[in-house]
């Protein structure tokens, strides 16, 4: 589906006005029909999970907004509650351990069949669903993590879910730096715009040194919840 400006600006919980100037500094990817520019919504969902992030701050690109763009308040009142929206996620969804297989298709396959009931889907259906995805394009970010979603599916929920996967073997998994991936965050949020979100916050994450370390280690969701929820204690919340 086509976005418009007014839908990336309400997606990325920024103002139109930031949207403009992205498209002027050629940062966002968009294209341009008789005068108005358009977005795709995979594209804009790619963008999120690879744009390099602020490295004073470390906190997303779109969470930074000058004090005369700052949108209208009923905008930002999602904000407070987005300070441990990974932490809560994870702690709803589940962490899997010894998992192994030798093809994208057996892992997503496997992790459905262990976790669907607990999410109230078809494990058939949403394994079709993110194979789709991951055929448009491979949701691998760098460094051995890869963020399996669809947006074709938003949880009947009034809260996201999180399954991290750390696999027995590192998959080959169409990385752009071409590591193989060996721990996963499947990401079943409720609304589009908690999906763009948590996608930012774990690719934020996914560029942490320690981090990158810490997920070799296969910890325990326990002490996952415990990295997560102080990590997040530490990011400004600028949205």
């Amino acid at each position: 589906m086509d976005l418009k400006i007014k839908d990336v600006a309400d997606l990325l919980n920024v103002s139109e006005t930031t949207i403009r100037r992205w498209i002027s500094d050629r940062k966002i990817p968009t294209y341009r029909i008789n005068q108005h520019y358009y977005f795709s919504r995979t594209e804009i969902e790619n963008w999120v999970m690879t744009h390099k992030l602020d490295k004073t701050h470390g906190t997303s690109p779109f969470t930074q907004k000058k004090e005369a763009e700052l949108i209208l308040p009923e905008k930002k009142a999602m904000g407070g509650s987005k300070q441990f929206s990974l932490f809560r996620a994870i702690h709803k969804g589940d962490v899997l351990h010894h998992l192994s297989g030798e093809t994208k298709e057996e892992i997503i396959r496997s992790t459905m069949k262990k976790t669907a009931k607990n999410l109230h889907v078809d494990a058939d259906v949403m394994t079709d669903l993110l194979l789709d995805r991951e055929n448009m394009m491979p949701t691998a970010l760098n460094n051995g993590i890869a963020v399996p979603h669809t947006r074709d599916s938003l949880l009947n929920a009034h809260h996201d879910a999180v399954i991290v996967v750390f696999l027995d073997k590192p998959l080959d998994y169409g990385a752009l730096d071409g590591k193989p991936v060996h721990t996963l965050f499947f990401l079943f949020a409720c609304e589009d715009k908690r999906h763009l979100h948590l996608l930012a916050k774990i690719a934020h994450l996914s560029s942490q040194p320690n981090a990158l370390e810490f997920f070799q280690s296969k910890p325990s969701k326990e002490k996952l919840l415990a990295f997560v929820k102080e990590w997040e204690s530490r990011v400004p919340q600028n949205s």
